[in-house]
């Protein structure tokens, strides 16, 4: 539920920072497809990298050999959502350290 929320907001932040949804929705289906067979969602969501830093990330990956289709979209989801402009992600656990509940 609350990955959801998240993803929505993230949505919702782009749209203001003037992304195109459909280039936003691209980037994110790209994610899914190149990214994710290596990394977890909290791993790529929780970094906070300016767009040039993103790019950086997808031409090192490419050099790892991961293939990237829409590499435009992908970084227009990433510096969107995740940009060094956004707040931290929220933490894993609750502040007694216990796992939170999904």
């Amino acid at each position: 539920m609350m990955a959801r929320w998240m993803l929505a907001a993230c949505a919702a932040a782009g749209l203001a920072m003037g992304a195109d949804q459909a280039t936003l929705d691209r980037g994110r289906k790209e994610e899914g497809r190149a990214c994710l067979a290596c990394h977890s969602l909290r791993l790529i969501h929780s970094q906070r990298l300016s767009r040039a830093a993103w790019g950086r990330e997808l031409d090192k990956m490419a050099g790892w050999g991961t293939k990237i289709e829409d590499r435009d979209a992908l970084l227009e989801y990433l510096a969107a959502n995740f940009g060094d402009d956004k707040p931290p992600a929220p933490p894993d656990s609750t502040g007694d350290g216990r796992a939170k509940k999904p």
